[in-house]
């Protein structure tokens, strides 16, 4: 790593357009399933469903969004679009008098986060050098994160205060609003997106426009990180079950959001330290202590009889995501040609949100069925083995080291 080489600016205010979008976003999921099962009477299958829905229609946005920021270079107008509807749909949270309201607030805010995922990953990989981009995309994570903690902890102060989740709800729209006159104010991106990587037409003398058949240029390397992805997230279900967990030990509903606090507090602490970490050191490594960390974090949860006991899976949870997350988008931003970077972040997700649909269905299920504690050791099996998909397929993959 370039020790003279410094955190664009452009990242920093994108880690603050995530600051201030998850404390808006938190806020709101904080008391989501409260609100579906407490309010609206919704089974825990139907939560279930409602988050995997929501996030597998994110993730088949991401694609396109992606790639479409990939065919006209430029990547700031979806990320401001993408932010810019979340904000709009946080207002028919209070309002919603059913489940079908609230499934579809859910499918249209995270329709936003799939406009806008992938073209902002790929933005800070092309404004971020090399050698920092593990350091780039932890800080976004911490920021992240930060406002993961910040939302939930407004939750629980409001809820104190007003003792009313139609109520709370609505003040999450005051930071998503912040959010978007950041992005649109303090983030800037180069003129052209990806103009080195595409070779002119003879002919014309102009460069192709990026097509979805483009995607057969990506490595490998790249399919890899997409399977152990993949493979991971299957593991790792929605967070509402973390908060639903923490209700069903006794904790008061006013106090349920702790668990989110203490989850994404995890998160924060240990992102940005982990993604200066991979800039210097082989990444399979973190991303194998990254697995062992859920595991335990599942296994703590499963046998949890208090209140403590979830806060401590809670906060392993939240040190697995910052040991993985931003590791695992630099690892996509270094396998993607530039110009393709837009769809490979879409297809990433795609896959990741399409397992995280599963997941959470199933996780509905068990817990349903049986319980939460298997819902929690199945979380610890399909971890297990991601693992050793890990360790096995990725020595032959030549990624995880820095050049």
């Amino acid at each position: 790593m370039n020790a003279g080489a410094s955190m664009p600016r452009g990242v920093v205010a994108l880690g603050l357009v995530s600051l201030f979008t998850d404390m808006s976003s938190e806020l709101v999921h904080s008391l989501l399933p409260l609100f579906l099962v407490g309010v609206l009477g919704a089974s825990m299958l139907s939560v279930g469903l409602i988050e995997g829905i929501a996030e597998g229609t994110a993730a088949v946005t991401k694609v396109f969004s992606g790639w479409w920021s990939d065919r006209v270079g430029r990547r700031k107008p979806l990320t401001l679009l993408g932010y810019g509807l979340a904000t709009l749909t946080k207002p028919l949270f209070p309002l919603a008098d059913s489940i079908a309201w609230v499934l579809a607030a859910r499918f249209f805010d995270r329709i936003g986060k799939g406009i806008r995922s992938a073209p902002r990953d790929a933005l800070i990989a092309d404004i971020t050098p090399a050698e920092l981009r593990g350091s780039a995309y932890g800080l976004r994570q911490t920021l992240d994160a930060t406002g993961a903690v910040l939302g939930p902890l407004l939750a629980v102060i409001l809820m104190l205060i007003f003792d009313d989740i139609r109520t709370v709800l609505w003040f999450a729209v005051i930071p998503a609003i912040i959010a978007v006159a950041i992005l649109g104010f303090a983030v800037h991106e180069p003129a052209r997106v990806g103009e080195t990587d595409r070779r002119p037409d003879h002919a014309t003398g102009a460069r192709p426009p990026v097509r979805f058949a483009d995607a057969g240029r990506l490595t490998f390397a790249y399919w890899w990180v997409v399977g152990i992805g993949a493979a991971l997230t299957l593991a790792r279900f929605s967070e509402a079950f973390l908060l639903l967990r923490a209700e069903a030990t006794g904790l008061a509903t006013a106090y349920v959001p702790m668990a989110m606090i203490v989850m994404s507090g995890g998160f924060a602490l240990s992102a940005y330290p982990a993604g200066r970490l991979a800039d210097r050191i082989e990444r399979r490594g973190l991303l194998a202590a990254g697995f062992l960390v859920l595991i335990a974090a599942d296994l703590v949860l499963a046998f949890a009889s208090g209140v403590a006991a979830v806060m401590a899976g809670a906060l392993l949870w939240g040190l697995h995501m910052g040991l993985t997350q931003s590791l695992l988008s630099a690892l996509v931003a270094d396998a993607a040609p530039a110009d393709l970077r837009g769809t490979a972040f879409g297809l990433f997700n795609l896959v990741t949100g399409v397992m995280l649909l599963v997941s959470s269905a199933i996780a509905g299920l068990l817990w349903d069925l049986i319980g939460p504690s298997a819902t929690f050791l199945a979380g610890a099996a399909f971890t297990a083995v991601a693992l050793a998909s890990l360790i096995g397929v990725g020595r032959h993959a030549r990624v995880g080291a820095l050049p």
